[in-house]
């Protein structure tokens, strides 16, 4: 049984303007799933994507398939 804790941290293109999430890409080859959540509510709520879903997701912003960001 893995206990493994998430470590997490927001990337490093972040600003301080309060608008972050943080992930914690280290449960990935564990658990197949990446955290996610608000950094300045870090006891909240956290989504959980499978690994799939969350390279899918980060393919789209980069190919600027949401807006800009």
């Amino acid at each position: 049984m893995t206990t493994e804790s998430p470590r997490w941290f927001k990337s490093s293109f972040s600003e301080n303007g309060g608008q972050c999430i943080e992930v914690a890409a280290n449960l990935v080859g564990s658990f197949g799933v990446v955290p996610v959540r608000d950094s300045k509510n870090p006891g909240g709520p956290v989504l959980r994507a499978s690994a799939a879903s969350f390279a899918s997701f980060v393919a789209g912003v980069k190919a600027g398939e949401f807006g800009a960001v």
